[in-house]
Order: C-alpha cells, then structure tokens, then sequence
C-alpha cells in the first residue's frame, strides 16, 4: 500500500492517505490476538460442553471475514454516510431488540439474544455505536441550530435504549452506555448544573437498582462482601494473576481456563494473565491505550462538531468496555458480564466492534490534508 501515490484520487487512494493507520494497524493486531488467544483459552471450555475441541476457534476466524470487511467498508465512508448507517442499525437494531424480549433466548436470567439460523444475535451490541453516532449528531444540531431541541432528542433515545437494556435485563451494558452518552454530553458542552443534575441522577439510578433488582444486589453485595455469596469465578481470576507473575506459566500450561464457564469471553484477560503474565497484559493495555489516544488527539483538531463528538464517543465505548472488563478479572468493580474488545470470543461482540472502530476511523480521516493533496496536484 506505500507504493499508493499521495495524488492518487480514487476511493483506496483517498482512505489510505487519510486514515489513521497506526490505529488501523493496532485494530488488526488486536483482531489477529483475538483469534490466537481463543486458541488458548476455548479448548476447554468446548469440551466441558462435548463440543468440537476448537468450536469456538473455527467460529471466531468464521467471523474475522465479515469483521474485516465491516472494518473497512464502514471506514471508506463520509461522515454523512456514517450517519445514515448508524440511522438503519439503530432503527433495525431496536426493532430486534424489541423482538428479544418475545422470542428471544434466556441464558442466565436475561433475555438478550435471538437466534438467526445456527447463529445468535445480541442486537443491542450493534445498537450501541449507531446510538452514539445518533446522539452526537442530535448534540451537534442542537449547538448549531437554536430552534432544534438537540439535548432533549439524544435524552430520549438515550432513555428508550436505555429501558430496553433495562428490561433484558442487561445493566453492565446500561451503565456503560450511560457513561458514553454522559461523556458525549459533558463534550457538547453542557453547563455545571446539568453535571450535577446528571450526576445525581445517575446515581439514584443505581441506588434504585440496587434495591429494586436483585440481580445487581446480588452482584454488589458479592463484591463488598465476598463471604454473602458465590465469587468462584473471580476468586480463581485473581489466583490467575498471582500464578501467573510477571512472565507467566507458558502457553498452554494455564489452569483457570479449564475449571471457569467464561475462560474464553469475559475472563479472557485473566487466562492471559496465568499463562504470559505481567508483561503480556501490561502490552495490551498499550495496545489500547494508543488507539484512545490517537482517537483522541485526531478528534481534538475537528473543526466540525458532530465529528468531534461521535468520535470521542465511539472511543469512547471502545475504551470503557475494555477498562470494565479487565477491572472486573481484577475484582476492581462488580462483575458486570461484558467482553474484552475484539481479544473474548464473541460473533456479535466481534462485528460489533467493527462497526464501531468503522465509524472511528471513517470520522477522523483527515480530509483536509487530502484535499490540499488534490489542490497541489491540480496545481
């Protein structure tokens, strides 16, 4: 692709002399992991349920296909085109989440998937990048245009998003979309008193389903006080970091992912911990960290709102997830249920992500400097 000319003007030209490949580069390394790291930590798991030793390897490279092609295809696009996929996937993907509540299949309590042929989905993880693009827009109009009600537009798909997490039940997801939408809010540019109100609300919020959902009690409770309840799975985790060192016990050589339910999805980061150690965690934490913070630095320098605010969000989403995730393997927060990006096994989780990391890329393009590119060459 170097060998790309700067004055190339088709559609590969303009995207890869504008997009952010440094990112892009970190996405795949993180995509590629995802599927060696399944290697190690699903064989297990498939066959204390008398599957196919690497099931779920076989169904992660399945999904790296379309995951690629999502990745790319949505990074090609202008901001007005994210905008209208982000419109079609949210209004599908409330619609099936609707649906999920009716027909949908229960796992443990909650109602959050339904079956596509031999496949299951979870909408709302595909609800959740074109919600954020949604309500960034809203916010955006909002500032640009006194007469559009834009704050009062993104509450409201915020609260019916919200309510529909609510009722599957599924309140890692709810809170983390709360943090997201508080997040694009707070960089709209919203007053203290709003901060305040927000802040207190959210809070009572939590207060209420603490007492009000036994669920989230349950959870809380376990983790304040340990001796209230079952915290097998978290226990062995944190016994995955301590035997694990800094440099690990060596591939394959783990135990926890042969004796935890959720080795290969929500403890991924602690079966990584036990066999590589320190050193591999503390290099995907990097990982992370560079993607948020080249996001981040690209976003700073938009002129154009919404493209500020929608992808400050989706990094956003992406950065939240993956602190959640590992801060729950390290018992530093209430078990929440939700996966390690791009790194757990996943279909939906893994699609989802793409789409998300799509728009990322497609938002902070730098088109400009491709524009002074096409004037130069004019010249």
């Amino acid at each position: 692709m170097n060998s790309v000319p700067r004055t190339d003007r088709s559609v590969v030209g303009q995207w890869w002399w504008t997009v952010d490949r440094v990112s892009l580069l970190v996405i795949l390394t993180l995509i590629l992991g995802g599927v060696v790291f399944s290697m190690a930590a699903s064989p297990p798991v498939a066959d204390r349920l008398d599957l196919n030793s690497f099931h779920f390897v076989y169904r992660q490279i399945l999904f790296v296909v379309p995951t690629l092609m999502f990745l790319v295809a949505i990074s090609l696009l202008s901001p007005r085109g994210v905008r209208r996929v982000a419109a079609i996937v949210f209004v599908s993907g409330m619609l099936l989440m609707i649906a999920t509540l009716f027909v949908g299949a229960e796992v443990k309590g909650a109602t959050r998937w339904i079956s596509i042929g031999s496949f299951t989905l979870q909408p709302s993880e595909f609800v959740k990048p074109a919600f954020v693009v949604l309500a960034a827009w809203l916010f955006a109009e909002g500032k640009r245009h006194a007469d559009i009600p834009g704050n009062a537009l993104s509450a409201i798909i915020f609260l019916l998003f919200l309510g529909l997490l609510v009722l599957q039940p599924d309140f890692g997801q709810a809170i983390l979309i709360s943090l997201v939408w508080g997040t694009m809010f707070f960089l709209s540019g919203i007053s203290w008193p709003w901060i305040g109100g927000l802040a207190m609300a959210g809070l009572a919020g939590l207060i209420a389903s603490y007492h009000l959902v036994p669920h989230v009690s349950s959870r809380v409770d376990r983790f304040l006080f340990p001796e209230s309840g079952d915290t097998y799975q978290i226990d062995k985790a944190l016994d995955a970091f301590t035997h694990g060192g800094v440099l690990g016990r060596g591939p394959g050589e783990g135990r926890i992912k042969e004796i935890i339910p959720d080795a290969h999805t929500d403890f991924i980061f602690a079966v990584l911990a036990e066999e590589y150690g320190l050193v591999l965690c503390l290099v995907i934490i990097v990982l992370f960290a560079i993607v948020v913070m080249r996001v981040f630095a690209r976003a700073l320098e938009e002129v154009d709102d919404f493209s500020f605010i929608a992808s400050c969000g989706l990094i956003s989403l992406f950065g939240y997830q993956a602190i959640i995730n590992m801060a729950v393997n390290l018992n530093l927060v209430p078990a929440k249920g939700m996966t390690l990006p791009f790194l757990s096994y996943g279909g939906s989780s893994l699609l989802s992500l793409s789409i998300t990391m799509g728009m990322v890329l497609a938002l902070t393009r730098r088109r400009s400097m491709f524009a002074a590119l096409q004037a130069s060459a004019v010249r």
